[in-house]
């Protein structure tokens, strides 16, 4: 059998599962694959269209990874991989502002660059925020790379507005920037075809303890957020101050959360029609039984 290959994305529950030996607990020979995207931020003059959708298109050298619903969802459509029907996440977000921005409510971004990823959790959770106080005409998405990339851009001072989760969120709020308008939203997580789903169900299983240790003391295991930061925020972040970040939750991903949010996602022209894939819930969607 060959190793199962994990790939963390700025969250404590493979840490955490890690640590208490819970993968080796449930028979899981696993190797966690760290991700470099190589994905660079770009200031307001230019646009970054590459993003998460684009890293299922190339090909995730993983068993197991993660992004944004939407994204997986779509990418699922398309034949990029399949969504795991068991369980989905859900993370705090927000659009966060310098602490001397004039800008002080949702109503003051009309018109305003906010940095997002493409075609990522923040390009998606930005919009359905921002919809019920602004008009389309007036939400004005600035592509500026990945995560990482939008905290440099946002500490840097080098774009008004951004979207940030995780320990970049929390280290926004520990420098006096100002949350906006929260977007918090639900991730799901992708696995190849010819994945052994017993080994996707062993994963979870180590997933859900681990949630419950962080649901009661997640204040001894927010250092791992480090583990994942640049070295310019490692001395910066004071991990005991931060949240918990990314819950998962052990429910299904239903046909009518697939179909909905696909609906959402073509209403809104985020793909082009020829990206939109034509595989319906019971083909992209897979679960353990």
């Amino acid at each position: 059998m060959s190793t199962f290959m994990i790939s963390p994305h700025m969250r404590l529950q493979e840490w955490v599962a890690e640590e208490k030996g819970y993968f080796e607990a449930e028979g899981l020979d696993y190797e966690f694959r760290k991700t470099d995207p190589k994905n660079k931020a770009v200031g307001l003059d230019k646009q970054n269209k590459r993003g998460a959708y684009q890293t299922f298109e190339d090909g995730r050298e993983a068993d197991v990874s993660c992004a944004c619903h939407w994204t997986v969802n779509m990418a699922a459509s398309a034949g990029h991989g399949q969504l795991w029907g068991d369980a989905y996440s859900v993370t705090p977000s927000g659009i966060f502002v310098p602490p001397d921005s004039d800008i002080h409510t949702p109503e003051d971004l009309a018109g305003v660059p906010v940095t997002v990823g493409y075609q990522s959790g923040s390009h998606y959770s930005t919009i359905q925020g921002l919809e019920p106080f602004l008009k389309e005409e007036e939400i004005n998405l600035h592509f500026g790379g990945l995560l990482m990339g939008r905290l440099d851009l946002l500490v840097d001072r080098e774009v008004p507005a951004g979207n940030a989760f995780g320990a970049p969120m929390y280290i926004l709020e520990q420098l006096g920037f100002r949350k906006i308008l929260d977007t918090t939203f639900m991730i799901a997580t992708m696995v190849p075809p010819n994945v052994d789903r017993e080994d996707v169900v062993k994963y979870f299983e180590a997933l859900k303890r681990a949630q419950a240790d962080i649901d009661l003391r997640h204040d001894l295991y927010t250092h791992y957020f480090l583990n994942e930061l640049p070295e310019r925020y490692q001395s910066v972040a004071d991990t005991r101050r931060f949240g918990p970040g990314e819950r998962i939750v052990f429910e299904p991903y239903s046909k009518e959360i697939f179909d909905g949010t696909r609906e959402w996602v073509i209403e809104r022209d985020i793909f082009p029609e020829e990206k939109v894939g034509a595989n319906g819930y019971d083909h992209a969607v897979v679960s353990a039984a």
